[in-house]
């Protein structure tokens, strides 16, 4: 049996991918712009260039048993992104069936927190847990929800798009999936961006980020204001924590998790967005969930989490 397989995170900013061999080491990987190529096939070709360099560099050709893929809104079942709002390229795309054309080596994918999930599972912070939800918080907000020791996709690849819960109602954000008020919209990266930019306007108080121009404002440009003491930038991460932990409370109810494992860039402003995560919960916890839910960090590097998860696929694919 060949003794690896390649595991890629597709996300909405960057794509990660590395070889994996049985144990769940990652041999060698690296990354290219997910959104440099407006055409899908562009993108497959700088992706397979860049791979089989990565390969041929570790001495893998060859030696690739399977490749297994985490993409945004990707169904596990049929191997297609159906749509999607964080990637620029028309869908639907035959993700698996294109992959596999390219690389001559069998493929399968999943939904990229689905993999990210796995990844935590088998080698990271919910080793051992057989109910758990990851939440994922990059360009967008994904979940990847784990009942039983399975994942759970339902009946058509779709479950556990927790980040399209709607957490308002009434003049909520729009979504880049065309609804209003998604969760996403408030608890990603791109949200907490668009949270400070709203302070700013209505409010008078000053701030470091009132520096810098407001339209180039990023999440980690509010996290470093926070990190110096910025009051403003920390009630960004105040506002956006307690809409999270909110939502998750109302997740709780679902499946009674052991734990919430939290992943992604967001995910480095630690105790800054998990103290008002955690009282969020625990103030909207319907009493008999109270204090048994578990509000976690992912022990994987960023990288490794989903790439590794994906990889795991790749030992399924045919």
């Amino acid at each position: 049996m060949k003794p690896y397989v390649l595991g890629i995170d597709i996300g909405g900013t960057n794509t990660v991918f590395g070889i994996v061999d049985a144990r769940g080491v990652v041999i060698a990987s690296n990354s290219i712009k997910t959104a440099k190529h407006p055409k899908f096939e562009d993108y497959l070709d700088e992706l397979h260039k860049e791979a089989m360099r990565l390969i041929e560099a570790n001495d893998a050709v060859d030696k690739i048993y399977g490749i297994g893929i985490g993409a945004p809104n990707t169904n596990y079942y049929t191997g297609m992104i159906e749509e999607c709002a964080n990637l620029i390229w028309e869908t639907p795309i035959a993700l698996s069936k294109m992959v596999s054309e390219k690389f001559g080596i069998p493929c399968a994918v999943t939904n990229d927190a689905n993999a990210a999930a796995i990844g935590e599972m088998t080698y990271g912070a919910a080793r051992g847990m057989k109910d758990f939800i990851m939440i994922t918080l990059g360009t967008g907000v994904g979940s990847g929800i784990v009942i039983n020791g399975q994942v759970v996709y339902g009946h058509d690849g779709f479950a556990g798009e927790l980040g399209h819960i709607i957490v308002k109602r009434n003049n909520g954000r729009i979504c880049g999936c065309g609804r209003t008020g998604c969760l996403e919209t408030y608890c990603s990266a791109t949200g907490v961006a668009r949270t400070a930019r709203e302070f700013l306007e209505i409010r008078t108080e000053p701030s470091s980020l009132r520096n810098l121009p407001i339209e180039d404002i990023t999440s980690k440009d509010v996290y470093d204001a926070a990190m110096s003491g910025d009051k403003l930038a920390k009630e960004v991460f105040d506002y956006t924590g307690k809409i999270l932990g909110e939502a998750m409370a109302d997740m709780t109810v679902f499946s009674s998790p052991e734990a919430f494992i939290i992943f992604g860039g967001l995910a480095k402003a630690g105790e800054l967005i998990l103290k008002p995560i955690r009282e969020a919960m625990d103030k909207n916890m319907l009493s008999v969930f109270k204090g048994k839910p578990k509000v976690l960090l992912s022990e994987l590097k960023e990288a490794d989490a989903a790439v590794l998860g994906a990889s795991a696929l790749g030992w399924e694919a045919k």
